[in-house]
C-alpha cells in the first residue's frame, strides 16, 4: 500500500467518524424536539407525586410545538403547531412566564375560563368545592422532606383525576388566596406540595399555552440523598427501585 493510499483510508475514516458523530446528534436532536425530552426535579413542589432526583420523560407531542420546544427557544414562529390542550389533572412541564429560560414541572389544574380559589385549604374551581379526602399520613423524610408525619390528602378534580397533596402547615400561606380567573390561553398550575410550592398563586402565574413544554409521562430513573446518577457507587443505598419505569400520574 502507498503512502498516498494510507493517507486516503486515514482521511476516509476520520470523514466516516464526524459523519456518524453528527447524525448522531441530529437524531438527539430530533428525538428531544419532537418526541422525548428528559427532564430532573429540581425542587420538591410535586412531592410525593414526584421527589427530587426524579428523572422522567417529558412526552413533547402532546400539546403540540411551539418555539419553546426547541433548544434556546428561538423566536421562529409565534403560537403552537399540531397544538392540543392539556387534560386538567395533567403533570406539566412549562417555561417559567417571567424567565422563559427556566423549566418548570407542575399539576395543570386551572382551564381557560375557570375560576380557581382555595379557601382554608380546599381548592375551589368554578366556585365548587374539589373533593379532598384525607388517606393518611407519611412519616418519611426522603418523600416529605420533614422528619415528622405529614398528612396526605386525595384530591379528585372535576374529570376524575385523583392524585396525592402534602399538607405540611395549616393555614400556610397559600391555603387561602383571592379567586383567580384563568384567561383565555393561560393555564392555572399547582404543586402537588401545596405549603412549599411556588405555582400559579403566586409569582408564576397564568402560563400561557405557548410556554407548555410536554406532558410528563414515566420516570426512567430516581436517586435519593442529592446523588447523581453517574455516582454509581452510591446506587446500592441511594436508588430507589420502586420509581423506576413508574408512570407519573
Amino acid at each position: 500500500m502507498s503512502v498516498a493510499d494510507k493517507s486516503q483510508k486515514k482521511s476516509g475514516g476520520l470523514g466516516e467518524t464526524v459523519s456518524v458523530i453528527v447524525q448522531a446528534l441530529l437524531l438527539a436532536l430530533v428525538i428531544r424536539t419532537f418526541l422525548f425530552q428528559p427532564f430532573s426535579i429540581p425542587s420538591g413542589s410535586m412531592r410525593p407525586t414526584l421527589l427530587e432526583g426524579d428523572y422522567l420523560f417529558v412526552t413533547k407531542w402532546a400539546y403540540g410545538y411551539s418555539k419553546h420546544s426547541l433548544p434556546f427557544s428561538p423566536n421562529v414562529f409565534e403560537g403552537r403547531l399540531f397544538g392540543s390542550a392539556p387534560e386538567r389533572g395533567d403533570v406539566a412541564v412549562f417555561k417559567f412566564p417571567p424567565n422563559p429560560s427556566l423549566d418548570y414541572i407542575k399539576r395543570v389544574i386551572g382551564l381557560p375560563g375557570d375560576t380557581v380559589q382555595m379557601r382554608n385549604g380546599q381548592l375551589y374551581i368554578n366556585g365548587e368545592p374539589v373533593q379532598r379526602d384525607k388517606v393518611g399520613e407519611i412519616d418519611n423524610p426522603d418523600i416529605t422532606e420533614m422528619n415528622r408525619p405529614v398528612e396526605v390528602w386525595r384530591e379528585t378534580l372535576p374529570n376524575g383525576v385523583s392524585y396525592d397533596t402534602l399538607d405540611l402547615t395549616p393555614d400556610g400561606i397559600g391555603d387561602n388566596t383571592r379567586e383567580f380567573v384563568v384567561p383565555a390561553g393561560h393555564y392555572f398550575m399547582m404543586g402537588d406540595n401545596r405549603d412549599n410550592s411556588t405555582d400559579s398563586r403566586f409569582n408564576v402565574g397564568f402560563v400561557p399555552e405557548d410556554h407548555l413544554v410536554g406532558r410528563a409521562n414515566i420516570i426512567f430513573f430516581s436517586i435519593a440523598g442529592g446523588a447523581s446518577p453517574l455516582e454509581v457507587w452510591r446506587w446500592p443505598s441511594e436508588m430507589r427501585p420502586s420509581r423506576i419505569f413508574s408512570m407519573v400520574r
